[in-house]
């Protein structure tokens, strides 16, 4: 039996738009809705070998997407079928099959390749690749129809010879609710498919039980920096063995989390001089300030100096702001805090160097801030 190559593909949530990034809303919502020709394109590249694309849910943000948006999916998802590459759709919890206005139910007899409807686990196809049979097993979860309130334990397994691949967007192991589709693990691991691709999670996860891998690729390209993306496609070679996986580079647009410590930081100049060290003019990024202020910073005027440095920049403040002089007028107080302040800055007037300047200034926030909530 010959191994076949897929492009396993999840979570594309196209038709997304962000919110508040300074105008280019709709710019940034066009260029994520490129992934699917992006996708189109590696597999029909000369080299790739990829013989197969399995969407595994979530190809659209809304069930209800925009017509001209679906119109340019069918097109490209067309490029594949002419060129004789199987598709594989499968509803998720975003483009939910359930409604009678879901774009899966309206243009049904339009969609290239196999679009699985069925509400429970089934054989929804046998793909002849070659001389290599690709039976595939899926299922959509459909509202009133699956019966999905706990994780799903019976599956198939046809007993022809070939490659049985399993296809779900659901949650392994986890009863997030009948909408996730919870999925047992071991079960799927008993029924023997040789590979089972999945969508849902918006992480690169893979979950070996026994023999059987269970992979979710993970969104490409992301959507928030708490949803940053993993920047790569996910192409599996199936058959004879162990899966192999191939994570091919994306094209898409960053999301960066870069952490300053503030603490020593004489002005909001020398502050914007270390921001515009981590300028980068086609990333999203997001700097989170740490450490403790001795100044209080303008942060709205800040972000407005340097947001031309970046595609879109954000400032989060997760440090504790304390004056010297307040601090000192505390330190004459005859308390337990009064105590602890005097000894602090005492500490901090005959600090060495930097780093124990610093170290200082921490253990001084901390204890400021359990004095404040009452802690001892």
């Amino acid at each position: 039996m010959a191994r076949i190559r897929c492009l396993h593909l999840a979570d594309l949530h196209l038709g997304w738009t962000p919110r508040a990034i300074g105008g280019r809303e709709e710019e940034r919502r066009q260029e994520r809705d490129g992934l699917i020709k992006k996708a189109v394109d590696l597999a029909l590249a000369y080299d790739s070998g990829i013989q197969m694309v399995i969407i595994a849910g979530d190809l659209f943000e809304t069930h209800r997407p925009e017509s001209g948006l679906v119109d340019t999916v069918l097109q490209e998802l067309n490029r594949l079928e002419k060129a004789g590459i199987p598709i594989i759709t499968v509803p998720g919890n975003h483009d939910e099959v359930t409604y009678y206005n879901s774009v899966y139910r309206q243009r049904r007899a339009e969609w290239p390749g196999i679009l699985v409807t069925n509400p429970m686990p089934d054989l929804v196809a046998t793909i002849e690749l070659g001389d290599t049979s690709c039976h595939i097993y899926s299922m959509a979860y459909t509202g009133g129809l699956t019966q999905a309130t706990e994780p799903l334990r019976e599956f198939l397994h046809a007993q022809e010879d070939g490659i049985h691949l399993g296809v779900f967007h659901g949650s392994l192991d986890w009863d997030a609710g009948e909408r996730s589709l919870p999925l047992s693990s071991q079960a799927l691991a008993e029924v023997g498919y040789d590979y089972i691709a999945l969508g849902h999670i918006h992480q690169y996860r893979e979950k070996a039980v026994g023999d059987v891998l269970m992979l979710y690729p993970g969104a490409v390209e992301g959507k928030t920096f708490a949803d940053p993306g993993e920047g790569f496609f996910t192409v599996v070679d199936i058959g004879n063995g162990l899966p192999v996986i191939n994570k091919i580079p994306a094209q898409v647009r960053a999301y960066r989390q870069i952490k300053i410590d503030v603490t020593g930081m004489d002005s909001e100049l020398e502050l914007e001089e270390e921001i515009t060290k981590k300028a980068d003019p086609e990333a999203m990024v997001e700097i989170r300030l740490m450490g403790v202020f001795s100044y209080l910073p303008n942060l709205t005027n800040l972000v407005g100096r340097v947001k031309n440095q970046f595609y879109h920049v954000e400032i989060k403040d997760d440090t504790e702001f304390f004056n010297l002089e307040t601090l000192k007028l505390g330190a004459s107080e005859p308390t337990i805090q009064g105590y602890f302040l005097r000894r602090m800055l005492s500490r901090l007037e005959t600090a060495e160097d930097e780093k124990k300047r610093k170290t200082i200034y921490l253990a001084l926030a901390k204890g400021i801030s359990a004095f404040a909530k009452g802690e001892k």
